[in-house]
């Protein structure tokens, strides 16, 4: 026997803290499940801070005096490999001690990260900066700040790459749910965190969806932020199990799985929750009521947390009606046996079961939610093009949908009045994207497409670190002194070819010049009257569906901007020098199959008119107009005065203003 003994590195770090927030922690008959032990992945060169791969925590709070009596002063970081602290599982729960504040933070957002990793088949990467050189542009790690606000609202900042949380006096609407004029810590909501963190993952997937270019994008952000705060709860067995417990396995009921930042939206003034996603309370009649689904909603709501609600009320309804159909048998067995399932409370073993199909059902309805944004279009998202992306994306992982699941996406949707538009029927056929069918044997354009990107996955497969895949996916964009990239490979297509405009949706004719299109370093050096076009998201993908089936892709999109003014008559020109512009983009989202070694989908949304290459889409562009600039179209002034101060600057803290409540 070896006098040595190896003892392997841990996979997880278990960390207390609150399923939702510090508030239910003092109900009795939510104490007991509040507190929870957090499993997040084990990193062995965590700093104090925390300080990790993916997030820093610097607890820095502008409202407070230091000792010398300046404002502004630093907690001290939470060193979670203190032994004493580990043997704890972590610090204990307390809404006054800013160490555990720090570690709140980290295991939620930890979790989160862990999430998307797991659904999207490859690490997450941050929006990278906008300057410098290729390892300068690199964002290796979020930043987070416990204490930044003394104000109710937490954003994620574009700008600083950075989470901020806030921290306020409570001004209850019922006394009885919250103290009046205590503290109250955004950073303590489990909603919250997941909810911010998921805005700057969603920003580093796609940095163009926090341009409100129609008013599902930023309602789509806001939407998609509490699914996935929503949905992470079913990860907490005693949390599910209480609520199953109470409403009997009906989770239709009112129930804290399906609320948002419960402390939050009580300390405000705002009854129950920030956001209730399956129902609301009736002021007049002092009950909780189930939402109606409202098909005209859709329509006539244009406030991006209300259209989001709709959104996230439909992917609500979905897992539901899943849910409902997996447990049917046990109730069935149930009834049959006590002959009335209506009285007295449910069997232990039975509510297990119950949670164990609710918390399968879940995962799998977050990773197909999460899967999508890959098959979304680059700009300019709508929540039908979001139904589509589902279905395409479930229909590549899952051969078989026994279970139904896209059938019951596509009814939550319909029965709220979101239609795709562009197919003629409402089934899973019509709604999943179609494959290219352009054959790569007799188009130049995919087979160097194709050459290219299987040697961007030789190289990949031994770049395991994720500033090595950022830096070497960057080079294989724009090129090195050695080979071209492959910008330069798609521009070297650029000619009055069919297959390039059909595939992108870019234009490659003459007329692209007479709108302005953005001049910038993606233009090929000495020919700036040629088209231009930026790459980006150029990932590798590695991802195992429920059943054990394994796809492996690489996707990328291809972005065109037209810098546009618009004349008096309704017509669009080009911006001249200094006047202020509309950017109007199009382009499209690439899916290529490499165990096929073919391009799979081109889901596009093209810059050019459809039936006419030479113009721009007039009818989109109409469409973006009005909405950015009509407050009545928006629903937000404060939205509207944003762009006329930025019109030539990127957007970059809408999240600001929509979470300042």
């Amino acid at each position: 026997m070896s006098k040595h003994h190896y003892t392997p590195q841990p996979l997880h770090r278990k960390l207390r803290g609150y399923a939702f927030d510090p508030s239910l922690s003092l109900k009795i008959e939510t104490s007991d499940f509040n507190e929870v032990t957090y499993k997040v992945p084990w990193e062995d060169d965590l700093a104090p801070g925390p300080r990790g791969e993916y997030v820093e925590i610097i607890d820095y709070d502008p409202t407070v005096k230091d000792a010398h009596g300046e404002y502004g002063a630093f907690y001290k970081g939470v060193d979670l490999n203190d032994r004493y602290i580990l043997a704890e599982d972590g610090l204990t729960p307390s809404d006054s001690n800013p160490q555990f504040h720090q570690q709140m933070v980290y295991a939620v957002a930890m979790k989160t990260i862990k999430n998307f990793e797991k659904a999207l088949g490859r690490k997450i990467i941050w929006r990278e900066k906008a300057w410098g050189s290729i390892r300068e542009s690199y964002v290796e790690r979020l930043r987070i700040y416990p204490h930044a606000l003394r104000e109710p609202n937490a954003y994620y900042s574009p700008a600083k790459r950075a989470l901020l949380f806030g921290y306020f006096r409570s001004s209850p609407s019922e006394k009885q749910l919250h103290m009046p004029n205590s503290w109250v810590f955004t950073c303590l909501s489990h909603d919250i965190i997941a909810h911010e963190v998921t805005h700057a993952i969603l920003d580093g997937l796609n940095v163009y969806y926090n341009e409100p270019t129609n008013p599902d994008v930023l309602a789509f952000h806001e939407a998609f932020a509490d699914i996935v705060a929503l949905f992470q709860h079913f990860t907490m067995p005693e949390v599910l199990k209480s609520q199953i417990e109470r409403t009997k396995g009906n989770l239709e009921d009112q129930n804290l799985l399906g609320q948002l930042a419960q402390e939050f939206g009580s300390a405000v003034g705002g009854y129950g929750s920030l956001r209730d996603a399956i129902g609301y309370f009736d002021e007049e009649e002092k009950v909780w009521k189930r939402i109606t689904p409202d098909t005209s909603e859709y329509e006539t709501v244009v406030e991006p947390h209300k259209r989001g609600s709709i959104l996230v009320a439909a992917v609500f309804d979905a897992f539901l009606t899943i849910y409902k159909a997996r447990v049917a048998d046990l109730k069935r067995i149930v009834a049959d046996y006590k002959g009335n399932n209506e009285e007295g409370d449910l069997h232990p073993d039975l509510v297990n079961r119950l949670a164990k199909e609710a918390s399968k059902t879940a995962g799998h309805i977050l990773s197909i939610c999460i899967r999508a944004i890959d098959y979304c279009p680059p700009i300019d998202i709508t929540f039908g093009e979001y139904l589509r992306a589902i279905i395409t994306a479930d229909c590549d992982l899952v051969d078989d949908d026994k279970n139904h699941y896209r059938l019951a996406f596509i009814d939550a949707f319909k029965r709220r009045g979101i239609y795709p538009k562009g197919i003629k029927t409402l089934s899973v056929d019509s709604l999943r994207y179609p494959e290219v069918d352009i054959d790569a044997r007799s188009s130049d354009m995919l087979r160097t497409i194709t050459k290219f990107l299987k040697e961007y996955s030789r190289v990949m497969k031994f770049r395991p670190k994720r500033k090595d895949i950022f830096i070497l996916t960057k080079v294989h964009i724009s090129g090195d002194n050695t080979k071209s990239g492959l910008h330069e490979k798609m521009y070297e297509q650029i000619t009055m070819n069919e297959d390039f405009e059909l595939l992108t949706g870019i234009m490659t004719n003459d007329s692209f010049a007479q709108f302005g299109m953005n001049p910038s370093s993606y233009t090929k050096e000495g020919e700036p009257d040629k088209p231009t076009f930026r790459i980006t998201n150029l990932r590798e993908v590695s991802r195992i569906g429920p059943t054990g089936k394994k796809v492996n892709q690489i996707k990328f999109s291809i972005v065109q901007t037209a810098r546009l003014m618009r004349n008096d008559d309704g017509t669009f020109r080009a911006a001249q020098g200094d006047e202020e512009y509309l950017r109007f983009r199009g382009g499209a989202g690439f899916i290529f199959d490499l165990d096929t070694e073919s391009l799979k989908y081109s889901i596009r949304k093209p810059i050019f008119d459809p039936n006419d290459h030479t113009r721009l889409d007039e009818k989109r562009l109409k469409r973006q107009y009005d909405y950015q600039y009509d407050p009545e179209m928006n629903g937000m002034s404060e939205l509207e005065r944003y762009f006329n101060l930025n019109r030539h600057t990127e957007l970059q803290e809408p999240f600001a203003l929509l979470h300042n409540h």
